[in-house]
């Protein structure tokens, strides 16, 4: 029976636990620096559990008995970011290092910058939103647009606040930073798995990304995951323009953010950092594949901008992998869906980086030209980005003789078309995209994967048994599928075939832009998939645009558009989307908000910064009033709209070319809006 014999007493005795297991989940997981023993922590906590049972009212949204999970979620809503979540550049010697700094200090106009210097972690992407002092979501990157909101698991990650300590953050704000496993929490799941009779997992990154998107909240909360802050963000408050500042405010909050957090002034203290991490990052606990550089100014970054998957304002130094050496057994080819042939060596297994590795790629037949590669040959293999194997070098002097030479293929391996190559590009193709097995066979299946129609129980297996059955030839095919037909074949009972067809019917509501992604154009990503729905608003329109129209999209350009207009044009594929049409596809994006016609054909170019308007806000007010946002300065630019600190070398091209320059002012004018 509880000592506390009203809801008031209960409630306060409530807070004081509350209080207590956030101060000392913060220096267990953040400071290093326990104060009590688990013992200790244990009993606190189920003090409060018990509390929280007799008293359900009363507890806390941020209670640290959310921790320990308990819901189980059947599938994770989808959540679009508030600005993209793009991945950095790799960059793997010094020599690029220094080529990045010299191009963005031309870039800005600047004689020197001031760069903030990270450990790079090993782990998973997550973004972090709080209101008033709140976690109230959690969301993985995703594909960089969207990402899947796994809150009920990001709850249980002890260093993650839940209520952040201190005081001053702003009303909403979005942290985001680094979710990770120690490999001593990844050795010791292992032992406990092995105990169980279970297959050990593959390595602490792998397992991290697996762990969060578990349904079972009590599964995540075993794992003992971590976090680490390197970002911060908030729309309606003044943060300090220096990232290093925005760091501090972090630490305050009660984030851990990354381990020793440098800020350097010249290229030199970028490259000793660099090298004094060298043998140091081998002796952490956790895994880390490089150094990130990013410019600490906020103004800047802004300024820089980004291409399409990468700021241009940091970049990541990757350390050179661990290295093995073994036997070569033969190189095989892969077929991918675009027709791509795809050179595998493959090796006499050796351990690397603590894994046997069997297969190593190689790229490309220019790759086995430069390598030298023959029969036999004992080779270097290394994890490219501490993951996929690579073959780095040839040990020539150790060569059997006799050996051959590896000569690539001239017809394809799987259907025996003879092997195009195209100019300008080192893969060879397989053209016979109409009846060669891979790449019907991988068309259909990334169609269906997760990250474009998403129909679920429709993987590789099922869609080769449905191809061997004579039932599809392409994608269009899986919406004529009814469940009577499908429980004609092995492995469908009655409930899974009625379950795929459904899966089928429901993926008719998959917005326009990733039913674009669907299709498998060669070249078209997610990102660029986004943009052309976004641009165009319907597929008839794509349809019907020009190579120069296609072009002139915001990270399109000329090869990505070309490839897009062959594909149009082809018969079959006008078949197909024909097809898809009449199965019900959303062909058409979401409507486009359209104020005027102010700046209708103009190519509009927003640089440096506006008291009161973020550049998204700027970009999206231009769109709405019929101006192209573009990227740079070019002759083809109709305005460039200046603002305060904008980069002088910009400023300089722009009155070389004679391009009207405007205040934000004025181009709130141009659109009729002085607000």
């Amino acid at each position: 029976m509880s000592l506390f014999n009203t809801p008031d007493a209960a409630k306060a005795r409530m807070d004081v636990l509350c209080e207590a297991l956030h101060h000392h989940n913060y220096l267990y997981y953040v400071a290093d620096a326990p104060e009590i023993s688990d013992r200790e922590f244990d009993a606190l906590m189920a003090e409060l559990e018990a509390l929280e049972v007799q008293y359900p009212q009363a507890r806390r949204a941020d209670s640290p008995t959310q921790r320990v999970g308990g819901g189980v979620t059947k599938t994770f809503a989808q959540f679009t970011h508030l600005r993209p979540m793009k991945s950095l550049a790799n960059s793997y010697s010094l020599e690029e290092v220094a080529e990045f700094d010299r191009r963005l200090r031309e870039l800005l106009g600047v004689e020197h910058l001031d760069y903030l210097l990270q450990l790079k972690v090993d782990g998973v992407a997550m973004s972090l939103h709080y209101e008033q002092g709140l976690l109230v979501r959690g969301v993985t990157r995703g594909n960089g647009i969207q990402g899947d909101d796994i809150t009920t698991n990001v709850r249980t990650i002890r260093a993650i606040p839940l209520q952040l300590r201190g005081q001053g953050w702003p009303v909403r704000m979005e942290v985001r930073g680094e979710v990770y496993m120690t490999r001593t929490d990844f050795a010791r799941l292992n032992q406990e798995r092995v105990a169980a009779g279970e297959a050990s997992l593959m390595n602490p990154r792998n397992t991290t990304s697996g762990t969060l998107k578990m349904q079972d909240s009590r599964i995540v909360a075993e794992r003992r995951l971590r976090f680490v802050a390197y970002y911060l963000e908030a729309e309606e408050a003044r943060l300090p323009d220096a990232d290093a500042d925005r760091m501090e405010l972090l630490r305050q909050w009660g984030f851990p953010v990354a381990q020793d957090t440098t800020l350097v002034t010249d290229l030199p203290a970028i490259t000793r950092y660099i090298e004094d991490w060298r043998p140091r990052r081998l002796q952490l606990d956790y895994d880390t594949d490089g150094i990130v550089v990013k410019v600490d100014s906020n103004r800047q970054r802004q300024e820089a901008g980004s291409t399409a998957k990468s700021p241009r304002w940091a970049i990541a130094y990757k350390y050179e992998a661990e290295e093995a050496e073994t036997t070569l057994r033969e190189v095989t080819y892969q077929v991918g869906r675009t027709g791509a042939i795809t050179p595998v060596a493959n090796l006499e297994p050796v351990l690397l980086a603590g894994t046997t590795v069997k297969r190593a790629s190689l790229y490309n037949f220019d790759e086995i030209a430069r390598l030298d590669l023959h029969a036999g040959d004992r080779v270097v293999v290394a994890k490219s980005g501490e993951i996929i194997p690579k073959v780095l070098r040839v040990q020539a002097h150790l060569r059997p003789a006799g050996a051959l030479q590896v000569v690539p293929p001239t017809h394809c391996p799987e259907c025996g078309a003879e092997l195009v190559n195209p100019e300008e590009e080192v893969n060879s193709y397989c053209p016979n995209s109409k009846s060669c097995p891979p790449q019907v066979l991988g068309r259909m299946e990334h169609f269906a994967s997760r990250k474009a129609m998403n129909i679920d129980g429709l993987g590789s297996e099922i869609v080769a048994q449905l191809w061997q059955a004579g039932l599809v030839q392409d994608a269009a095919d899986f919406y004529d599928l009814r469940a009577e037909r499908l429980m004609e074949l092995e492995r469908f009972a009655e409930k899974s075939a009625h379950n795929l067809e459904k899966a089928i019917a429901d993926s008719t509501q998959v917005p326009f832009a990733r039913v674009l992604y669907a299709l498998g154009i060669r070249h078209v990503g997610e990102v660029v998939a986004a943009k052309l729905a976004d641009h165009f608003g319907s597929m008839q329109a794509l349809m019907a645009a020009t190579v120069e129209q296609i072009a002139a999209v915001p990270d399109v350009g000329e090869r990505i558009a070309q490839s897009i207009a062959d594909w149009y044009r082809d018969p079959g594929n006008q078949h197909l989307i024909a097809r898809l049409a009449a199965a019900g596809l959303q062909f058409r994006g979401q409507p486009k908000v359209q104020l005027g016609t102010g700046l209708a054909g103009l190519k509009v170019l927003v640089s440096g910064t506006f008291e009161g308007w973020g550049r998204d806000d700027l970009k999206a007010l231009i769109a709405a009033h019929g101006g192209i946002n573009a990227s740079g300065v070019t002759k083809q630019l109709d305005l460039l709209v200046a603002g305060e600190a904008m980069g002088p070398a910009k400023l300089a091209k722009a009155q070389e070319l004679k391009i009207p320059i405007i205040t934000l002012g004025e181009l709130l004018q141009r659109v009729g809006n002085s607000s």
